[in-house]
C-alpha cells in the first residue's frame, strides 16, 4: 500500500504558489506532515482528497490516478478536515447512520452493525443518542475519526486534528489514531510538533510549498546532535541575540525567553550545549528554507 506523489503544482488565482514542485512516497502507518500555517498542507491535503485540481504533478494511490479518477480515490479515502462541520440536533448515532448511505451503505442492517461498531471504536456508543452539537471538541473529532472510517478506507486524512483539545481529549485521540494507523496509510497534517513526535515514524516539513525535510523524526534530530546550544536571557536583549546568532526557537521559563540557536561550534558566551528535540529540527529546516529569517 503506497500513496506516491510527483512534482505537484498549485497556484491560486491570486498568485499564492500553494504547492511547489511537491513529491512524497508514503507507505501504511502513520505519516506526519509538519508545518506552520500557510505552508500549504492544507492544499495538498485537499488536492490528494480530490477537493481541489492540482496545475500539473501526480498522484497515485497503489494503481489509482487520483487527478484522473478522484471518484475512484474517493471509495477508499477517509477524510476529516480542520473543520468538521455536524448537523444541528441530530444524535450522534443518525450522523454516522446518514453519512453511511451517502457511502453507498443501502442495507439498514449493514447500516446498524457498522455504527454500533465505529461508536464502540471510538469509545462513544455510551453518547450515540446525544446531539454532536453539545459534544466537546475531542468528542466532535472521535465522531470525525468514526465518519473517516466508513468503508473500509485505504487512506485517512486527518488536517489539524487536536488543534483547541485539552491534554485529555489529545491523549485520547491519539491513541485512536495510533490504533486506525496501524492497518491503512493515515496522514497527520498539523502544526504541532508533538503531534508528530508522539505518533509518527516517518514524517515530512512543509513551508511555503515545498517539502523541505522528508524522514524518520529520530534521524532527523540525530542529524543535530551537538549543533544546538541554549541560553536564559533577558528579554530586552532578543534583538541583539536573533541578530548575531541562528536562533531556531524560544520560549519563556519563568518570565525569561530560554533560547536555542544553531552552531556547529560552541559559540561561547554563556550558551550550553542541548540534546536537540523534533521542536529544534522543525525550527532549524523553517529557518533555512525561508530567505527572510536569514537576512
Amino acid at each position: 500500500m503506497e500513496l506516491r506523489i510527483s512534482d505537484l503544482n498549485k497556484v491560486y488565482a491570486n498568485g499564492v504558489k500553494a504547492l511547489d514542485n511537491v513529491s512524497l512516497e508514503i507507505g501504511k502507518g502513520l505519516f506526519g506532515l509538519l508545518g506552520p500555517n500557510g505552508a500549504g498542507k492544507s492544499s495538498l491535503m485537499r488536492t490528494i482528497a480530490g477537493l481541489q485540481d492540482a496545475d500539473s504533478g501526480e498522484i497515485y494511490l497503489n494503481d489509482i490516478n487520483v487527478l484522473k479518477k478522484p471518484q475512484d480515490l474517493r471509495k477508499v479515502l477517509g477524510y476529516l478536515p480542520q473543520e468538521f462541520g455536524v448537523y444541528p440536533r441530530i444524535t450522534a448515532w443518525q450522523l454516522l447512520d446518514h453519512l453511511a448511505v451517502l457511502k453507498g451503505i443501502t442495507s439498514k442492517g449493514e447500516r446498524k452493525e457498522l455504527v454500533g461498531h465505529l461508536l464502540q471504536k471510538v469509545n462513544l456508543y455510551d453518547k450515540r443518542n446525544k446531539s454532536v452539537k453539545g459534544f466537546s471538541g475531542g468528542m466532535k473529532q472521535r465522531i470525525g475519526i468514526a465518519q473517516a472510517l466508513i468503508g473500509d478506507p485505504q487512506l485517512i486524512i486527518v488536517d489539524e486534528p487536536t488543534a483547541g483539545l485539552d491534554p485529555g481529549e489529545r491523549n485520547r485521540f491519539h491513541n485512536l489514531l495510533a490504533d486506525v494507523g496501524s492497518e491503512v496509510i493515515v496522514i497527520l497534517s498539523t502544526h504541532i510538533v508533538d503531534d508528530v513526535r508522539e505518533l509518527c515514524p516517518m514524517m515530512a516539513i512543509m513551508n511555503q510549498g515545498q517539502i523541505i525535510y522528508h524522514g524518520a523524526p529520530e534521524a532527523a534530530v540525530s542529524d543535530l546532535q551537538g549543533q544546538v546550544w541554549q541560553k536564559s536571557i533577558e528579554r530586552e536583549e532578543m534583538d541583539h541575540y536573533r541578530q548575531e546568532y541562528t536562533l531556531i526557537s524560544e520560549k519563556l521559563i519563568a518570565g525569561r525567553p530560554l533560547i536555542h540557536v544553531l552552531s556547529e561550534a560552541n559559540p561561547g558566551n554563556g550558551f550550553s550545549a542541548v540534546d536537540p528535540n523534533l521542536e529544534d529540527v522543525f525550527f532549524s529546516h523553517i529557518h533555512h528554507s525561508s530567505p527572510a529569517l536569514q537576512a
